[in-house]
């Protein structure tokens, strides 16, 4: 019978843990985003009344809201503005990378729009660094298909180490 390890690194634990922080980092920089996003959201909508007080109403006490034209206008393009913002930030986190966190680049775009059935056509996005590529669909036949993340091991060393196989 073999003992027992209890060294981290012979288990194999510190291999998957470090994968997994990796990946935790793409999450916490969007959970980041978002709360930053919202103490903005919140600030700017703190200072709506200090900027453009509520309308003193003769015979309604309650919130202006719904009762002053001005007012719910105001509130109308607070909520649009509150929620483009969210959706930017989301939009943003979809094209980074999920080890690194930088954006994206280099969008090729492959298939047919001709033949959808054999090649549907889509977007392909790479990390600078090498890390992974984003396989984005353009055509959701089957409905809304999240995108196809691979990544890689280290795409560059493999590259370098062809150019000095030349050599």
């Amino acid at each position: 019978m073999a003992p027992i390890s209890f060294s981290v690194a012979e288990c194999g634990r510190l291999e998957k843990r470090a994968g997994v922080q990796e990946y935790m980092k793409y999450w916490a920089y969007l959970v980041a985003k978002l709360a930053l996003a919202g103490l903005f959201l919140y600030r700017v909508g703190r200072s709506l009344p200090v900027l453009l007080p509520p309308p003193k109403m003769r015979f309604y006490t309650g919130e202006p809201f719904g009762h002053d034209l001005v007012y719910t206008l105001i509130m109308f393009v607070y909520s649009l503005v509150a929620a483009g913002v969210v959706w930017l930030a989301i939009w943003d986190q979809r094209y980074r990378c999920r080890t690194c966190l930088r954006k994206l680049r280099m969008p090729i775009l492959t298939g047919d729009w001709t033949h959808i059935l054999l090649g549907r056509p889509r977007t392909e996005y790479i990390c600078p660094f090498g890390h992974g590529t984003l396989k984005v669909d353009e055509v959701q036949i089957t409905g809304h298909l999240a995108p196809d993340w691979q990544p890689h091991e280290d795409m560059w060393k493999e590259l370098v180490s062809l150019d000095d196989t030349k050599k």
